[in-house]
C-alpha cells in the first residue's frame, strides 16, 4: 500500500517546511525509494502566476507550464520527484472544480458542503498522485500554520487519510518554532500549544521538527516529548546550519530522521547513502576565488523573489570553487545616482526577469557598463531583452529602441508581443509558459556551455525579440545564438569579443540543482572567477 507523509507547521509561517519536506524526500531517495512531492497552498488564487513578488516571492514554473509556489523549486533541487501542475494544489483550484461539478449537476441535487465535497476533492488530488504504482512515498506539505482558518479543510482531509490508510501507512511531521526570549532563554511552550492545536483537529504528530537557532539540548527534547505525547527519538532539532541549506539532509540524517520515518511507515530499505550531500557541503566550505556578482533587479528587497537564481549561483559557485558574494541592487537606484560608482566594484552582473517599466533605465545602464567594460554579464528573460534594447540604442544607433511593454506606441519596438498575444487581456496563465526546445548555434558560448545542438528549458514571458530587427542586429555584431525550432523566436543573444556576455529568453534557474548545476550558471560563475583572477 502507498505511504504518505504529511508536513504541517505551527507557531508561525516561513519556518522552512519546504526545505524540511525536500530534505526528507532527499533522504528517502538516498535509501532507494521513489518519492512524490505535493505542495498545498491554502490561498484562493488558482495559482501563483498573478501574485506580486512582494506577496509570495518567486513563481516557480514546471515543465508543463504550471506557475507554482517556490517550494516546488526546493523539491526539484533536492529530489528527483517529477513535478507538474498536479503537484501544486490551491484552494482556488479545489473550489473551482467543486463549483464546476455542482453547476454541471454532478452532485445529483445534494447540498454541496466543505465536508465531504471539498475534503473529498482534496483527497482525490492527493491519491491521484500517491497511488501511482511507481511511487513509494508521497510527501504532502501544507502551507500556512495550524490554526489558520483557510487550512482547516486540508487538515481535516489529512485526518481522514490517516484514518483511512492507517498509522502504518501515514506519518505526520509537524514543524514548530522553539524561540529564544530575552537573555537567550529557550521556550518550549509555543511548540506544546501548536501540537495541542493539531490534536484538537484529530491529528497526533508522529515526528516533531523543532526550528531553533542552536541545536536543541536533550533536556528540552525530553520536556517537549513529555508534553506533546511524542516519542523522544522523534523530537528532532531543526537548527540553523553554518554553511548552506544543502547541509540540512545530512543534519537530519545524523539525528536519525529517515530511520524514524521508515520505522513509522514500516519501510524496509537499504541504508541511506548520503555521501553526495556530505561532499557538496564540504565543497561549499572550501576557500575559493572571492568574487562579487551584482544582481540588478526590480524586486530585490524581498529575499525570496529570485530564489531559484540565488540557488543557481550557489550551484555554479560550488562546482567552480568560487566564493560568491551576491549583491542585490534595485535597478531604479542606478537611475538616481552615479551608476558607475555603484557598479565599479562588481566582478559580474546579472539581470533577472521582471515585468513593467519601473527600473528599466537602470538595467539598461548596467548592461551598457558590462558590455563596455568587459564585465561578465548574464541576462535572464527580461535580462536578454535589456541586452538587445541597449545594443540597439548604443551600437545600432536606434536612439528610441524599446519594448512595446514599456512604450506601446514607440516607433522602434525591438522587443514586442507575439501576434497571438496582442489581444490577450487576462494575465493568469496566458504567457509562453513551460518547457520549449531551443536550437543553438555552433561556436557560440551557449552551445559550448550545454554541449548540445538542441536543449529544453522553461519559459515565462510574453515579449520576444522583434523579427524585423534581427538582420540589423546581426549585421551590427550582436550574436543571435539560439532560436525556437521554427527559427522564428530568438532564444539567446551574445556579445562578440566579450569574456561572457550571454542573455537567454528562458529561465535556466528552474532546472539547476546542487548536484547538477545549470550549464549557464556553471559557465557564468566560472567566467566571473576567471576574469577576477586575470585582473
Amino acid at each position: 500500500m502507498s505511504k504518505y507523509i504529511f508536513t504541517t507547521g505551527g507557531v508561525c509561517s516561513s519556518l522552512g517546511k519546504g526545505i524540511a519536506s525536500a530534505s526528507m524526500g532527499a533522504l528517502l531517495e538516498c535509501r532507494g525509494l521513489k518519492v512524490c512531492m505535493i505542495k498545498i497552498d491554502p490561498y484562493l488564487n488558482v495559482d501563483a502566476g498573478t501574485m506580486s513578488p512582494y506577496q509570495h516571492g518567486e513563481v516557480f514554473v514546471t515543465d508543463d507550464g504550471a506557475e507554482t509556489d517556490l517550494d516546488l523549486g526546493n523539491y526539484e533541487r533536492f529530489t528527483n520527484s517529477p513535478l507538474s501542475a498536479a503537484n501544486s494544489i490551491t484552494t482556488g483550484q479545489i473550489y473551482q472544480e467543486v463549483i464546476r461539478r455542482e453547476r454541471a449537476g454532478q452532485y445529483l441535487g445534494k447540498c454541496v458542503q466543505v465536508v465531504p465535497h471539498i475534503t473529498d476533492e482534496i483527497k482525490r488530488r492527493i491519491y491521484a498522485l500517491g497511488e501511482k504504482p511507481d511511487i513509494d512515498v508521497t510527501i504532502v506539505e501544507t502551507g500556512g500554520t495550524v490554526g489558520d482558518i483557510e487550512s482547516i479543510p486540508y487538515l481535516e482531509a489529512i485526518r481522514q487519510i490517516i484514518h483511512e490508510r492507517g498509522k502504518k501507512n501515514t506519518c505526520s511531521v509537524h514543524l514548530t518554532l522553539v524561540p529564544e526570549v530575552s537573555g537567550g532563554e529557550v521556550k518550549t511552550k509555543p511548540t506544546q500549544h501548536s501540537v495541542k492545536a493539531m490534536r484538537e483537529i484529530g491529528i497526533q504528530p508522529d515526528v516533531l521538527l523543532c526550528r531553533c537557532k542552536e541545536e536543541l539540548e536533550e533536556g528540552f527534547k525530553k520536556k517537549i516529548a513529555q508534553f506533546t505525547n511524542i516519542d523522544f527519538d522523534c523530537v528532532l532539532s531543526a537548527h540553523d546550519v553554518n554553511t548552506t541549506i544543502y547541509e540540512i539532509p545530512a543534519s537530519y540524517h545524523a539525528q536519525g530522521f529517515d530511520d524514524v520515518v521508515c520505522e513509522k511507515l514500516d519501510l524496509k530499505t537499504k541504508k541511506a547513502d548520503i555521501a553526495p550531500w556530505i561532499k557538496l557541503a564540504d565543497q561549499y566550505k572550501k576557500d575559493g576565488t572571492k568574487v562579487t556578482i551584482g544582481m540588478i533587479g526590480k524586486y530585490t528587497k524581498l529575499g525570496d523573489t529570485y530564489k531559484s537564481i540565488d540557488e543557481g549561483i550557489v550551484h555554479g559557485a560550488i562546482k567552480n570553487n568560487v566564493d560568491v558574494e551576491l549583491v542585490k541592487i534595485e535597478s531604479d537606484e542606478l537611475e538616481k545616482g552615479n551608476p558607475e560608482e555603484i557598479l565599479k566594484n562588481l566582478d559580474g552582473i546579472l539581470i533577472p526577469g521582471g515585468f513593467g517599466e519601473r527600473g528599466i533605465i537602470g538595467m539598461t545602464l548596467a548592461a551598457k557598463y558590462a558590455r563596455e567594460n568587459k564585465i561578465p554579464y548574464f541576462g535572464i528573460c527580461l535580462g536578454v531583452q535589456i541586452m538587445v534594447i541597449e545594443y540597439c540604442r548604443n551600437v545600432l544607433g536606434i536612439a528610441d529602441a524599446d519594448s512595446s511593454e514599456f512604450r506601446p506606441e514607440g516607433a522602434n519596438s525591438v522587443i514586442a508581443l507575439l501576434e497571438e498575444q496582442v489581444d490577450v487581456i487576462e494575465y493568469g496563465g496566458t504567457m509562453r509558459l513551460g518547457g520549449y526546445d531551443s536550437h543553438l548555434v555552433k561556436g557560440s558560448k551557449i552551445h559550448e556551455a550545454y554541449g548540445a545542438d538542441v536543449i529544453r528549458e522553461r519559459h515565462r514571458h510574453r515579449y520576444e525579440v522583434a523579427n524585423n530587427y534581427k538582420e540589423r542586429m546581426t549585421e551590427a555584431g550582436l550574436i543571435l545564438s539560439g532560436f525556437s525550432p521554427d527559427g522564428q523566436l530568438v532564444e539567446s543573444a551574445e556579445w562578440k569579443d566579450h569574456p561572457w556576455g550571454v542573455g537567454v529568453q528562458f529561465h535556466p534557474e528552474f532546472k539547476s540543482t546542487p548536484l547538477n548545476p545549470g550549464p549557464l550558471f556553471d559557465k557564468f560563475v566560472k567566467a566571473v572567477g576567471d576574469s577576477k583572477n586575470k585582473k
